[in-house]
């Protein structure tokens, strides 16, 4: 599994891990990401159950297993949160953020060790002793209890499957062309994002937050300019195409 600094100051390091190149065949290729800030680390969508020994050893090569103290599920999937029960016999001192609305489901993925914190429909924030990331509604994106990780700092949001790209495994981790990215996401989006009411109420917030870096769980990492036409080009497609 490879790895990769997308930013990092004197407060703060932010971690993707991803393109697996040794993951079974059928196995979606996700994006891992971990932020690692005053001698805690917060796992954001840790990844499937088939990917846990990997993402475990490229973890540890970042940061001790003590220091790995909070995990982020953005909604219920299996390929980010499969994994749970695994993290739960690794982890010795931990918790997981995840909505509110999915606690009774995610345990079935096993949960003896690990804290549930479970996160309000209007969100809120992530306490890294004194470093404090924002947890932004997703709602209905595609999952009916949903949210982003916003890093003010980092001017950096992990946005979960909005801006995710069905592609190969090697492909680049960011975006180069948005025009050639276009015919990668848009039947994803079509389909997996239900509600255009939904989707207008993430862009409207979104649009207030600086955003320099935005990063899906699957594909390649939206920068700069990409991210604005990214917010343009979602505006105007029309979601829900499952329903005829």
């Amino acid at each position: 599994m490879k790895s990769h600094k997308l930013y990092s100051d004197s407060k703060v390091t932010w971690l993707v891990f991803g393109r697996d190149e040794t993951k079974p065949e059928k196995i979606i290729d996700t994006n891992q990401y971990m932020i690692i800030a005053n001698g805690r680390s917060l796992l954001m969508d840790p990844g499937g159950i088939e990917l846990f020994a990997p993402m475990l050893s490229s973890v540890l090569r970042h940061a001790p297993v003590e220091q790995v103290t909070d995990l982020f599920a953005s909604h219920q999937d299996p390929d980010i949160i499969s994994s749970l029960g695994l993290w739960d016999q690794a982890l010795p001192n931990a918790r997981l953020h995840s909505p509110w609305l999915w606690e009774g489901f995610i345990r079935h993925f096993g949960m003896q060790n690990i804290e549930y914190v479970p996160i309000q429909d209007q969100g809120g924030t992530i306490d890294l002793n004194g470093y404090q990331v924002d947890l932004i509604p997703a709602h209905y994106l595609h999952s009916s209890g949903n949210f982003n990780v916003y890093d003010p700092n980092a001017k950096i949001l992990m946005s979960g499957d909005i801006g995710a790209a069905l592609e190969a495994d090697d492909a680049p981790l960011f975006v180069e062309d948005f025009e050639e990215q276009i015919p990668k996401m848009e039947g994803f989006h079509r389909r997996w994002m239900p509600s255009n009411r939904a989707k207008q109420d993430w862009i409207n917030r979104v649009r207030k937050l600086d955003i320099e870096i935005m990063a899906p769980q699957h594909g390649r990492i939206f920068t700069g300019d990409n991210v604005d036409k990214f917010l343009n080009w979602f505006e105007e497609l029309e979601v829900g195409s499952g329903v005829k």
